[in-house]
């Protein structure tokens, strides 16, 4: 009853929710599911002979994601020895997956294993409907250790691990060398003050049209609280406690982030080029702008479009002070082991995560995709090496990800979908209607405030 009871007021909130976030991958953390085909559900006749535990995995990959996923499952389906089989499924993006959950769970669990975004975490932390995985690890005496410690963070609560990382990405900042050589800049700016110093520089002497194409992300407004190593929201982030309330309107770690995001765009250095991940992307592609922000996992996909006209160079996230001294948090996806109550799958759930996050996996994983290995082992694989080898700008992402400490893991919201937009639709707001950073971040404290009470209100 509880779960169900759960359910149903959720399908009643997220029908609101549905409204604000749109249907692409962008509501997530990772541009580069955003438009992506679906991947067929893997499944072959040969390996659904009698006598087998049949377990479906739902994820949100598509495109050469997807078909990453469909290896790795065929590979598990014909080498596994414990007569497990896995069908997956492709659910759409990462709003759609999870929407499609809370439907199921409503009648009966469609799933065994699901993938969800980052942003989902405190949802199935509340839903009940998961076992955690620190339960599986425990069980099978796992060593924890294996995993990135700073992308376990992220899914750690109360000392328990609850889901199994798998997708894991972080924002990194994108540059044009070309247009630094012929600007004569060698040091790259890794804060908001130092964009704005070399940005005349940029477009005077290097030819950059925009100095940063910097898409309005709620992401990208949530590192910039890692960043200064702020709370996003109160009870300790939420990992102590479900929140209440954000804390970046009391702490001021909103106002000082939108001040300088402001300041840049109201100099003509960071113009407005649309809301989403992968929004600045295509000016910087087109040689247009000399930096950008984005996915670590969207690198592949920027040297494809850019196709040798130009150097791409990368660097850490930037600050927003001179003076900060915080990481950054990863986001992309992590594994459920949703909870069907049969010993039997959730074994074979287990067997399956392991495959998953087993160095070679991983190792393939990343060299298709882009996205973090999460075992550290993956590093010692031969395809992990050969492709950092062939793509360098990657190494970036890793020694960003190992300089951040888990203290800069980021915040967990009941209503993180909703947060999002409503930061993107007020910093929109002011930078095109010249709203004070002050303003703008009472209002974002405001709505995404009401939106939690409303979701405690149901739920407690």
């Amino acid at each position: 009853m509880k779960k169900r009871a759960f359910a149903l007021s959720m399908a009643i909130m997220m029908a609101a929710t549905g409204l604000l976030s749109g249907c692409g991958a962008k509501a997530g953390t990772d541009a580069q599911s955003s438009g992506e085909s679906s991947a067929k559900a893997v499944e072959t006749e040969e390996t659904k002979s009698a006598g087998n535990t049949e377990i479906t995995f739902w994820h949100s990959m598509g495109g050469v994601n997807g078909d990453a996923i469909n290896t790795l499952v065929e590979k598990f389906n014909t080498e596994n020895t414990s007569n497990i089989h896995v069908t997956a499924q492709y659910q759409g993006s990462y709003d759609d997956a999870i929407n499609k959950l809370k439907s199921a769970q409503i009648g009966s669990m469609g799933a065994d294993l699901v993938q969800i975004y980052d942003i989902g975490t405190r949802f199935m932390i509340d839903s009940g409907w998961v076992v955690p995985m620190q339960d599986l690890i425990d069980k099978d005496q796992w060593d924890l250790s294996l995993l990135e410690p700073n992308i376990a963070a992220y899914y750690t609560v109360d000392a328990k691990l609850y889901s199994m990382p798998f997708n894991s990405s972080t924002p990194i900042l994108y540059y044009n060398k070309d247009i630094f050589e012929k600007a004569g800049i060698s040091e790259i700016p890794d804060s908001f003050p130092k964009i704005a110093g070399v940005g005349n520089d940029l477009m005077d002497k290097g030819g950059a049209g925009e100095v940063i194409s910097l898409g309005i992300y709620g992401w990208f407004f949530e590192q910039f609280m890692s960043k200064q190593q702020a709370a996003y929201a109160d009870n300790g982030n939420g990992r102590e406690a479900a929140a209440t309330a954000v804390d970046f309107d009391k702490n001021g770690a909103g106002v000082a982030a939108l001040t300088a995001w402001k300041a840049l765009s109201d100099e003509g250095y960071a113009p407005n080029v649309g809301r989403g991940g992968d929004a600045g992307l295509a000016d910087f592609s087109a040689g247009k702008s000399a930096m950008t922000l984005g996915s670590t996992a969207s690198l592949k996909q920027i040297l494809n479009d850019v196709n040798g006209k130009f150097e791409v160079g990368t660097a850490y996230f930037p600050k927003i002070s001179d003076d900060d001294k915080g990481g950054v948090s990863i986001g992309g996806g992590s594994l459920w082991a949703l909870n069907n109550e049969d010993p039997e799958k959730q074994k074979a759930v287990w067997e399956f995560t392991k495959f998953l996050v087993s160095p070679e996996s991983q190792a393939y994983w990343n060299s298709q995709t882009g996205y973090f290995p999460v075992t550290t082992a993956a590093h010692d694989e031969p395809v992990f090496k050969d492709n950092i080898s062939k793509y360098p700008q990657f190494q970036t992402a890793i020694d960003q990800l190992h300089d951040s400490t888990p203290q800069s893991a980021g915040g967990l919201l009941s209503v993180f979908p909703e947060a999002r937009q409503i930061v993107e639709t007020e910093i929109e707001n002011m930078i095109n209607n010249h709203e004070t950073p002050e303003n703008t971040v009472k209002k974002m404290a405001e709505s995404i405030n009401k939106s939690i009470a409303d979701y405690n209100l149901l739920n407690n």
